[in-house]
């Protein structure tokens, strides 16, 4: 038994021309994802040195919705690329000192990027799913996996770059670039294995976009979260997940507002007691989905007030949750000041249930839902 040689991978379909195309499109993607990706870890950061805006209230909405559906299309993508430069790997390395150092830097970045494509794609994927099989931080090490798989594609795009634009401009059936081995047709015509590779990319956002967008619902089978939910709006950690049942449902919970020695405690009643207003918000989840609802409750910077804290002030919010790395959020002074920011009593004018955070919960325009912190405890001046 021998290995395999790239002279065995015959189908002209394995070529420069589909590979270039192909490449394009999933670079469009992973440009897209990165870009979106860090924006939403610049969000979900405790501080911000060039302040997140408030506005569009829709922002984080679209961002994330992005960066989730460009994933799910470069899945695809990705598998058809892999498949028509596989017979690569198999080639002889090339003689000469420049010729060996571009061959070696052209396998090295190709070698860097799938593993790196292939890790945040399945991990992306999972995380959509809040299915987490690992014990690694799942945010961090997204976040320095999309620089190195960003800092790859670079470097293969600059090594590949002569070949990448001849390709581009020549037909698509053009045989300039084709290794001398790719002489036999595939099942498939080169432009039907790209308009294949469309559709199903086309399909991959199509199965998934329902998640953030309502009235693609009924056809994205692949969408983690609908509609359902008490008011409208989905759910991703329960109550009894989180471990709050009886906290959140206790007669003696309060809302604690403390700014230094000055500190107010309130009950529910007390909280309804004072002025209610209603926001239009929607909830915007990392892992992609997001659904739009109409909450009440009383303005969050009428609540600072009450206890002295100054407009431009940061305040951390801390959550009945006793575990998880969302159990203490930072509310920036941008969204804090804003007066579409709530502490949440109800939605859809019904009281908030136990699962979207009752007793009460923060919303606030363009922020991630991992900080629109539910079953809110106390609400103080950052130090």
């Amino acid at each position: 038994m021998r290995l395999p040689d790239e002279r065995d991978f015959r189908s002209r379909l394995r070529s420069a021309a589909v590979t270039a195309r192909v490449g394009l499109w999933l670079g469009v993607c992973f440009l897209v994802c990165f870009a979106t990706g860090l924006l939403s870890h610049y969000a979900q950061n405790p501080d911000h040195p060039v302040t997140f805006p408030a506005s569009p209230a829709w922002g984080y909405r679209v961002t994330q919705g992005l960066h989730v559906l460009s994933g799910a299309a470069a899945v695809p993508l990705l598998l058809v690329k892999v498949w028509t430069v596989y017979p690569r790997l198999f080639r002889r390395p090339a003689r000469g000192t420049g010729r060996l150092v571009l061959d070696l830097l052209e396998r090295g970045s190709v070698a860097v990027l799938v593993a790196a494509a292939v890790f945040q794609l399945a991990t992306g994927l999972a995380n959509a799913t809040t299915w987490y099989p690992w014990a690694f931080s799942f945010r961090a090490t997204h976040y320095a996996l999309a620089w190195v798989a960003i800092g790859a594609l670079l470097v293969h795009v600059a090594v590949k770059l002569p070949v990448i634009r001849g390709v581009l401009g020549d037909d698509v059936d053009g045989t300039s670039y084709d290794r001398p081995a790719a002489t036999e047709p595939g099942i498939l015509s080169r432009r039907g294995l790209l308009r294949t590779t469309w559709l199903a990319a086309g399909v991959a956002v199509l199965a998934n976009a329902g998640s953030s967008v309502p009235l693609l619902r009924d056809v994205s089978v692949l969408g983690v979260r609908s509609g359902d939910g008490p008011g409208g709006v989905p759910i991703n950690k329960s109550a009894v997940a989180a471990a709050v049942t009886a906290t959140a449902t206790h007669p003696d919970w309060r809302l604690s507002l403390r700014n230094g020695d000055r500190s107010l405690d309130l009950s529910r009643d007390d909280l309804l007691a004072q002025p209610q207003h209603d926001s239009e918000l929607p909830i915007a989840c990392v892992e992609g989905w997001s659904a739009s609802g109409r909450w009440q409750g009383v303005r969050i910077r009428d609540l600072l007030d009450l206890v002295g804290i100054p407009p431009g002030s940061d305040v951390v919010v801390t959550s009945l949750q006793e575990s998880g790395p969302y159990t203490t959020t930072v509310l920036h002074a941008s969204f804090a000041d804003d007066d579409r920011t709530l502490l949440a009593l109800g939605l859809e004018g019904e009281t908030l249930s136990l699962d979207h955070g009752y007793p009460a919960r923060i919303i606030a325009p363009n922020r991630p839902g991992v900080l629109q912190t539910k079953w809110v405890s106390r609400i103080e001046a950052r130090a």
